[in-house]
């Protein structure tokens, strides 16, 4: 009960999500299912996207033609509808969840298994999606395909979703993402990458727009902006809204990207 009451606090009060191993997070085994009940789809016009961030390293993606996915797919950080696609790049408790709903038609998960590492090509209307496998730090180790990067296009605007990316990227890495237009990028500093290696990773990718997710704390938020700032030409704006429409015609001049910041943690 305990656990219980604890989960519905954060989520309520829109507090942090702590990280791994903290009193209140339930572990991706357990049943528990909170939504986030003050959403609403935000109805994507002909030509756009619409992005929006619901809080840790879940966002939810929505098409012209009504379909939604949902980013690292949890089970407790959601909307109250059941999406099209959830992808969950990591098999890390605050990344995926081994109870998804058996409604969602494509369950797209980021790890490699014993039958191999995960490659994905699908087509759902009018959005398309594919991964990128990298490699996962752990115990002073490696766990190869333990991490994918998504990449989702819709309406010509191609989005891209780091994950728990833990090494800046090959050019074989390069060749795989194509061209990214939005580039969903985690910024703790601390347990995916350096802040500074992740620079180095934006630099590599060269998106028209950067999302910070994944950063526990506004002060972590802060001094990513800050070194962002310092290491590269970035515009930087604050959104008052979780929520943003993207239309391919209207992207920045990626010589002089924008990185939007958008409430939640």
């Amino acid at each position: 009960m305990r656990a219980k009451i604890c989960v519905l606090v954060v989520l309520l009060s829109g507090l942090i999500v702590p990280p791994a191993g903290a009193l209140c997070i339930p572990v991706a085994q357990g049943p528990l299912r909170p939504t986030l009940a003050s959403f609403r789809p935000a109805a994507a016009q002909p030509g756009t996207v619409v992005l929006t961030y619901i809080g840790h390293s879940s966002f939810i993606i929505e098409t012209a033609g009504g379909v939604t996915a949902v980013t690292d797919y949890n089970g407790y950080i959601k909307p109250p509808f059941i999406p099209t696609v959830v992808s969950m790049n990591n098999a890390h408790s605050t990344h995926f969840t081994e109870f998804p709903e058996p409604q969602i038609k494509h369950v797209l998960r980021g790890w490699a298994t014993s039958e191999g590492e995960s490659q994905y090509q699908i087509v759902e209307d009018d959005l398309r999606v594919h991964n990128v496998p990298t490699n996962v730090r752990e115990y002073g180790g490696t766990r190869f395909n333990g991490n994918s990067i998504f990449v989702f296009e819709s309406a010509g605007v191609c989005i891209a979703h780091l994950g728990h990316l833990h090494h800046t990227l090959t050019d074989q890495h390069l060749g795989a993402l194509g061209k990214i237009d939005v580039l969903l990028v985690p910024v703790d500093g601390m347990y995916t990458m350096d802040q500074f290696d992740m620079i180095e990773v934006i630099r590599q990718i060269k998106p028209a727009i950067v999302v910070p997710m994944h950063f526990f704390s506004e002060a972590r938020l802060s001094r990513f902006l800050a070194r962002l700032q310092t290491e590269a030409d970035f515009t930087i704006q604050r959104n008052t809204a979780p929520s943003l429409t993207l239309n391919a015609a209207t992207l920045p001049n990626r010589r002089r990207p924008e990185v939007w910041v958008l409430p939640g943690y």
